[in-house]
């Protein structure tokens, strides 16, 4: 077969809206890796927000990816088609409000509404946008291919998300160099409004396929949280996990700012792409070679390969050190990646194996808010003083986090007894943790929620009154750490 029949073969194993979805999906990627490239830096040197730009950043990308569960229910209920232009007109109205807080005209609006509040509401408005694209998506690859060319359908999305992540930050290069970085925003603005009308004229509703799963309701999804939460064993390991995203989300949140601060390069978002690029290049190689190898071993190397990355980054001020670094850090990423929704499913109860897993993208949020914070600690306490010590302390994550996984893959058994035996205790023991490191007043705010969670859990027992309670508690403490941690 030649490579024009192989092609032609190829084509035919799609539906035309599998296509249609995939362009949609690649241009949408520039605009959002465009913008995410520049978001720290944009808001700390032309927002004003400079002590928090990083902690802003985290929220933005963690609240992305928490909320894809939900965003399922929109697809379900209006469709795909429906769904996906309501992504692409917030999106459209997110990032030119965005960039809005950083023009001049817009001065007497921000100024009205007071700098954070205006710009922690438009980065949520355009987050709740973002979480609506990856169901739409996705669902649209399971419906669009056939059984046969479903995983060749999932390697082209998932090629062309890279690819994003490659490219658009090169795009978003252009524009602030040569109009300015507020632009950045505006051209995504523009790019998801492009995307609206192009879903509105060739994009056609996805056919339900037999046999697909019954649709989803937030009941449901309810349900599903408070069973997923109640389980310590798997809750246990998405936050260790999430040691991994805390290092990834650096390469937006710290790296522009060691770029152009410490390495005197302007273009930062040239450094940015490396890791997209090494993925590229490294995940087809790295799947061959890690296919025979324990689920968990692949993680742990690649987890501990990462970690190594900063030490390079941090071993001296040099552009060339720098970029073999996050080279390496991709290398890692691409080791553990084709093995770690294997291992996730390993955790998850047999029968609820389909459930658990649509929770497996939470460390990627988890690292997210974690990230931010962090980001600006490191950057204003080292960045003028000690860089080096930003990217030890960022591999001294990694680290840490292999040690945790290794503990918690050997403690299993017992992680399992106390998960069953102090599953009521445990919300207590976490809110006498917690209220060490809150404010005075902070603890009735929790109390209260524990309370709540407690009252609520006697109503929804999914496994049992124990696991609801913890399940409840876990999220109320998410939630109070949000709100004072975050947006206070």
């Amino acid at each position: 077969m030649n490579l024009i029949q192989r092609w032609q073969q190829t084509r035919q194993a799609f539906h035309p809206t599998f296509w249609v979805a995939n362009v949609l999906e690649l241009f949408e990627r520039f605009a959002f890796y465009g913008s995410k490239a520049v978001l720290t830096v944009f808001l700390a040197n032309k927002v004003g927000l400079a002590e928090e730009a990083g902690t802003l950043a985290g929220l933005f990308s963690g609240v992305i990816y928490s909320l894809p569960i939900v965003a399922g229910v929109f697809v379900d209920k209006y469709g795909f088609r429906k769904t996906l232009m309501a992504c692409f007109f917030i999106f459209c109205v997110g990032y030119l409000l965005i960039g809005l807080g950083g023009m001049a005209w817009g001065t007497s609006v921000v100024q009205a509404v007071g700098t954070k509040p205006y710009m922690i509401a438009v980065l949520l408005l355009t987050a709740v946008g973002g979480s609506l694209i990856k169901p739409c998506i996705v669902g649209t690859v399971a419906r669009t291919s056939t059984e046969d060319s479903r995983a060749l359908g999932y390697s082209i999305y998932y090629t062309l998300v890279n690819l994003g992540g490659a490219i658009g930050p090169m795009i978003a290069m252009t524009v602030r160099e040569n109009i300015g970085i507020e632009f950045v925003l505006v051209m995504s603005s523009v790019t998801s409004g492009l995307l609206l009308l192009g879903t509105l004229i060739f994009f056609d509703e996805p056919q339900s396929a037999v046999g697909e799963p019954e649709k989803r309701t937030f009941s449901k999804v309810f349900s599903e949280m408070i069973l997923v939460f109640g389980n310590l064993k798997f809750i246990l390991f998405l936050v260790i996990f999430s040691g991994f995203w805390i290092m990834f989300w650096q390469i937006f949140y710290l790296l522009p700012f060691y770029t152009t601060d410490v390495l005197h390069y302007s273009r930062f978002e040239v450094i940015e792409t490396v890791d997209a690029w090494g993925v590229i290049v490294f995940t087809i190689p790295m799947t061959a070679l890690v296919k025979k190898w324990k689920p968990f071993t692949a993680m742990i190397i690649g987890f501990l390969v990462s970690s190594v990355a900063w030490l390079f980054v941090g071993a001296s001020t040099s552009i060339l050190l720098t970029v073999i670094g996050i080279g390496i850090y991709a290398l890692g990423e691409a080791t553990q990646a084709p093995r770690f929704y294997e291992y996730v499913s390993s955790l998850a109860p047999r029968e609820q194996i389909g459930t658990f897993m649509g929770f497996a993208f939470l460390p990627v949020a988890i690292g997210s808010f974690s990230a931010g914070k962090v980001a600006d600690v490191l950057r204003l306490t080292y960045m003028n003083t000690n860089p080096s010590m930003m990217w030890f302390v960022v591999a001294g994550i990694g680290f840490g986090s292999v040690v945790l996984m290794v503990m918690y893959d050997r403690l299993n058994p017992m992680i399992d007894r106390l998960s069953e035996q102090l599953g009521g205790v445990l919300p207590l023991v976490l809110f006498a943790l917690y209220g060490l490191a809150a404010h005075r007043y902070d603890y009735w705010v929790l109390l209260g929620l524990l309370a709540v969670s407690g009252l609520i859990s006697q109503l929804y027992p999914a496994g049992g009154r124990s696991r609801s309670f913890m399940a409840f508690s876990i999220l109320s403490i998410f939630l109070h750490a949000l709100v004072f941690f975050v947006i206070k």
